[in-house]
């Protein structure tokens, strides 16, 4: 059985290997969708394809493609602060838990597609739906931001920090850390709502806005003021949100 310092040297280049995978695909995909372009829309937005199926394409298709490329793109996103709450467990454990985690995620992908899908399908068929998307989403990025202030927010933050997973006993079996990464999992998208709807407004495309997420999520674990750092990025949300709302009134 391999040392302390192997394991750990073992886990991180795994990690990295995987993260550093994982970005190379979102990457590709991303250039991939942007190249097929986006659908204008009343009141002056885009709507992305990846919300509709291309040509040719069953909606299950197109769903299994977007939530494919959902968790890949979260992998590449959560790893970097989910990789320290890990390295401590056996290898197998450690594997468990990062499946339980990711399954919560993939649950999570499913119902985005199918709440974005509806969404789209809507704002195509209704002109003045589509035409309140501008301020409506405004309205939804600076909500986030407040959230980022909330003391719910707060505690499933803590779930998801390293220094208080420390403190808890490490998983007794593989079932058990599945169990655990499963837990964690749901703790990480709760305290992630305010950033993974900024990140889908945006646009789930974006590179830019997907390295800008991925940081803030990292900095709000890892920093050793995390609680500061969220409140940066809710300051941040908040003034571009009440920036997007007098760009939508100007329209």
């Amino acid at each position: 059985m391999p040392d302390e310092p192997q394991r750990r040297h073992a886990f991180a280049g795994v990690s990295a290997l995987l993260f550093v995978g994982s970005a190379a695909v979102t990457v590709a995909w991303c250039r991939s969708m942007a190249e097929m372009g986006e659908v204008a829309m009343p009141g002056g937005w885009t709507l992305s394809m990846a919300w509709m199926p291309m040509c040719g394409q069953s909606w299950a298709a197109a769903a299994a493609s977007f939530i494919g490329m959902w968790v890949v793109m979260m992998v590449a996103m959560m790893l970097p602060s989910l990789a320290p709450l890990l390295w401590r467990h056996r290898p197998m454990a450690a594997v468990a838990a990062g499946a339980g985690y990711f399954f919560v995620w993939t649950a999570l992908g499913a119902m985005i597609f199918a709440l974005g899908a509806a969404f789209a399908e809507a704002a195509m068929r209704v002109p003045s739906l589509a035409r309140v998307v501008p301020s409506t989403l405004a309205l939804v990025v600076l909500l986030a931001g407040v959230f980022q202030f909330s003391t719910y927010k707060a505690r499933h933050v803590a779930h998801c920090r390293p220094v208080t997973q420390l403190h808890c006993a490490t998983p007794a079996n593989t079932l058990a850390a599945l169990g655990y990464g499963a837990r964690l999992g749901l703790h990480c998208s709760i305290a992630c709502a305010g950033l993974t709807t900024i990140l889908l407004v945006i646009g789930v495309m974006d590179l830019r806005a997907m390295a800008v997420i991925a940081a803030a999520i990292t900095a709000e674990r890892l920093a050793p003021h995390g609680e500061r750092v969220a409140w940066a990025i809710g300051g941040v949300s908040i003034m571009t949100g009440v920036y997007l709302m007098g760009q939508a009134a100007w329209r």
